[in-house]
């Protein structure tokens, strides 16, 4: 097992990076994410890799193979995160990849293949609304005309955000590596739910990843004095999305067989005041699921609530979709061999579907991709709290460097 003071090290030296008081604040393209894979790129490079930051700020670091012309296999997650998120998320993942290239070092271990770590750019959708920006920029599956003009809640467009770090967001799309592709793909990471710990397995075999439709609406109603509008003459706009919200919780619980789920995520009353009726309100609509029939049903009466609200209310609503994505189903082949793995080191397992989206989705544009998930303590994430025992991410490491080593090819 790798030494646990040097990852815990390791990962709290990445955790240093935060602009925020109360859980982990690193933003995609901020100055806080920007030092913070600095510090990674200068880790990477104490261990002789060869480093390279594409067009959409991702960072590869790759140790080459013995063999020219072979095809990488890649160890990838991210570094950003959400506002007030947790210690684990994402970078768990990217510190884990640099701990197994440590130890094949120490090990002078020769591999046919190359071996990369790539440190996905945005992989949040916390600050522009997209998720996945990096991994879906190198998949060639960029809207760049779309993307260039998304801001953020200080009105920054992902454009001057580029920009601030040094990038040129014209050149977005050169990031597609789709016609080089990938031998293989893997991504460690925490669970970001209950079940591995209600099962009481150390590892996740993820089959799937679950897809999301996302929506920004705004209701505009009347705003009015509160003390002087009747009940009977009011539009408003908050109990209107207030309205919405509860229709779309019927409509997926009702969906929930097949494991969709949705949620109103952001909900702000525009200019709100206690003694104003509220006149605008902005939400955030996010459904997801493994089946895109059921998501859809989900999002067809989502769309007649919003019909019967306008109307009932006398609320004028807009809404647009800034995000529809298809789940995908990952490599049948590699999900046997890190069950053949967890087998030989007699580790208990699960195979489940990720309803969290991740940059591996992405990737099955360039090669088959494996997918670990390791246990979340109360399924928190996205959460101050959030927690993974030190002992399962280090079990997790030890089936990620055995899936890059049979995938790599000892010589």
């Amino acid at each position: 097992m790798v030494g646990k003071e040097r990852y815990q090290q390791l990962l709290n030296k990445m955790n240093q990076y935060n602009s925020g008081e109360k859980g982990i604040t690193r933003v995609a393209y901020t100055n806080e994410e920007q030092a913070c894979l600095h510090a990674f790129i200068r880790l990477c490079k104490d261990e002789h890799l060869q480093i390279h930051i594409d067009p959409c700020g991702n960072l590869i670091a790759r140790r080459e193979g013995k063999v020219p012309g072979l095809q990488p296999v890649v160890m990838g997650s991210h570094l950003d995160t959400v506002y007030q998120g947790g210690k684990y998320d994402g970078v768990v993942g990217v510190t884990a990849a640099l701990e197994v290239i440590k130890r094949l070092n120490e090990k002078s271990i020769v591999t046919k293949h190359p071996i990369e770590i790539i440190a996905f750019a945005c992989e949040e959708s916390s600050r522009f609304g997209v998720s996945t920006v990096g991994s879906k920029a190198m998949a060639g599956l960029i809207d760049k005309e779309k993307y260039r003009h998304l801001v953020d809640r200080d009105g920054i467009s992902m454009e001057q955000a580029f920009a601030h770090c040094g990038l040129d967001f014209s050149s977005v799309d050169q990031a597609n590596r789709a016609g080089e592709g990938f031998h293989a793909f893997f991504e460690l990471h925490i669970e970001q739910g209950p079940m591995l710990i209600s099962y009481e397995k150390k590892i996740g075999i993820v089959t799937g990843v679950a897809a999301p439709v996302r929506l920004l609406m705004t209701l505009n109603g009347k705003a009015s004095h509160s003390g002087t509008t009747p009940m009977n003459m009011r539009k408003d706009a908050l109990l209107g999305a207030s309205e919405l919200a509860l229709e779309l919780e019927k409509a997926a619980i009702a969906e929930q067989e097949f494991g969709t789920v949705a949620t109103v995520g952001i909900l702000d009353v525009v200019a709100g005041s206690m003694n104003v009726v509220p006149g605008q309100v902005e939400l955030t609509v996010d459904i997801r699921s493994s089946s895109v029939q059921s998501r859809d049903r989900v999002l067809q009466q989502f769309y007649t609530a919003i019909a019967n609200v306008q109307q009932k209310r006398l609320l004028a609503i807009d809404y647009k979709v800034i995000s529809s994505e298809e789940p995908v189903l990952l490599s049948h082949s590699l999900m046997k061999g890190l069950e053949s793995i967890c087998i030989d080191k007699n580790l208990s397992y699960q195979y489940m579907q990720s309803g969290a989206g991740h940059d591996s989705m992405n990737m099955i544009r360039l090669g088959p991709v494996g997918l670990i998930f390791i246990p979340s303590v109360d399924g928190l994430s996205h959460h101050p709290d959030e927690h993974t025992d030190l002992e399962d991410i280090l079990l997790g490491i030890e089936v990620l460097e055995e899936a890059v080593l049979r995938s790599a090819i000892i010589i």
